[in-house]
């Protein structure tokens, strides 16, 4: 039988101190029944003999500490799920929003999942196309894996994980690919651009959509997240489906739980964020991944927009050490009017390797994106140097290089957010650029390759 007890002693938004409390434990599920009947959610944050402190999921506007019942209901907050998931908007408490029926569950799994046995876990090694080239070509995604983007305000990170949520699909026969989507504490401008994109595209039927607005209480933002992975552990382990989970913005979520932590009277860390925080993140990050002799993945791509673009910030800089590398945005590719502005040179993969080659990719892949890089790289050196010393101080292979850069950001990295590339138009484009330099210059690619895939007309 479920207690109900009316020892409200204290109340400070969004905590609540409840005393005389038995049985009552960490991370448990409660409700409070106001006078006029209406019902609010909370949850326990901490437990001290028989007194409690609870955290609210709404407004404490209207609680009358004397007349208010609050009961426990014995378990974790929890996701119900089903394969009707599918296609449908929820909140950031997995209620539908969308005008939809409830969801007829198949069951009831908590939030917070349970840690993946290392043991357990499969070797990522499957690619996994975007459509992007400066992605697929240069930063494989592989399945399994955890690569965030690391993006700046006002730059089209929204653009880049809509375009990424539309054409991600993995190579292969008979593979179920499902996409889902959490928008952390975005607006409603935001959120409506999300949802619009995917249904006008028709890849809403694939997708689960979470969407948790700025003026939705920080207590749900700290939800929404753990909602989502939830649903991708059901579809990738009980329904055998590959998943790729797209989180933005983990900054948002990130300020939600300093907010919760400064309500908390904790001891503040870095910039003010709970000293907990890459404890955190990692119980978030790591719920990605594959199991020995299950099908299914969950891919992930966290999304964080970094104060004034700062990469040394606490949480690019411990998402970072969590992860495995990052994609990363260039305001002054934005300013050319490069779209999407990937800055290939300091973005990672770490996984790349893995995924990549004969019988995933093709075989010059790897051969090919080594020279794409070293090209790049000596390009924008020369261009550097033709800016201080003059066109007339570089010698003409110099200033072929320096073209390559121009045409390589032109062409490779400018590919606009509808344009979906497969791997083998992005792989043909890179030898396209390539064939701009001598034949000599290609050092880093097998001279078999070179006479295979060096395009015909500039033979």
């Amino acid at each position: 039988m479920i207690k109900e007890y009316k020892t409200i002693r204290e109340i400070a938004s969004p905590l609540m101190i409840v005393d005389g409390v038995e049985g009552v434990t960490y991370d448990e599920l409660g409700e409070l029944e106001l006078p006029n009947g209406q019902v609010r959610r909370c949850k326990v944050l901490e437990v001290e003999g028989s007194k409690a402190v609870v955290q609210l999921f709404e407004s404490a506007q209207g609680i009358n500490l004397a007349q208010t019942k609050v009961r426990f209901l014995g378990h974790p907050q929890q996701l119900a799920v089903s394969e009707d998931m599918l296609g449908r908007v929820f909140n950031g408490m997995g209620l539908p929003i969308d005008g939809g029926p409830e969801i007829l569950p198949d069951a009831y799994m908590d939030i917070n999942g349970l840690p993946m046995n290392p043991a357990a876990r499969a070797y990522p090694a499957e690619f996994i196309q975007t459509g992007v080239s400066t992605i697929d070509g240069l930063n494989t995604l592989v399945r399994g894996q955890k690569l965030p983007i690391f993006s700046g305000s006002g730059l089209p990170h929204a653009a880049l994980a809509a375009q990424i949520a539309r054409q991600a699909r993995v190579l292969g026969d008979n593979e179920t690919f499902a996409v889902v989507f959490a928008a952390i504490g975005i607006t409603f401008e935001e959120s409506e651009y999300f949802i619009n994109d995917f249904r006008r595209t028709g890849a809403i039927d694939r997708t689960v959509v979470f969407s948790n607005l700025a003026n939705d209480p920080a207590v749900e933002r700290i939800a929404t997240p753990r909602m989502a992975l939830t649903a991708a552990e059901y579809l990738a382990f009980e329904k055998d489906m590959q998943v790729l989970v797209i989180l933005t913005d983990i900054t948002n979520y990130a300020e939600a739980l300093r907010e919760v932590s400064a309500a908390k009277k904790e001891v503040p860390g870095r910039r003010g964020f709970p000293g907990y925080l890459y404890t955190d993140l990692a119980t978030l990050y790591e719920r990605a991944g594959r199991q020995l002799g299950k099908p299914g993945s969950i891919t992930l791509i966290p999304i964080l927009t970094m104060p004034e673009d700062d990469k040394t910030h606490p949480i690019p800089d411990l998402t970072g050490y969590i992860t495995e590398g990052q994609i990363i945005l260039s305001r002054a590719l934005y300013r050319q009017g490069i779209e999407p502005p990937v800055d290939v040179m300091p973005s990672l993969s770490r996984l790349k390797d893995k995924g990549i080659g004969e019988g995933k990719t093709r075989e010059d892949h790897a051969n090919t994106m080594n020279q794409l890089f070293a090209a790049y790289s000596t390009g924008k050196e020369n261009k550097e140097l033709m800016s201080i010393l003059g066109e007339a101080a570089l010698t003409p292979t110099d200033l072929l290089y320096a073209k390559f850069a121009d045409e390589f950001e032109r062409r490779y990295v400018n590919q606009g957010y509808d344009q979906n590339r497969t791997i083998e138009e992005t792989l043909n484009l890179g030898w396209e650029l390539l064939s701009i330099l001598p034949k000599a210059e290609l050092k880093r690619i097998k001279p078999e390759y070179i006479e295979k895939y060096w395009p015909k007309d500039k033979a």
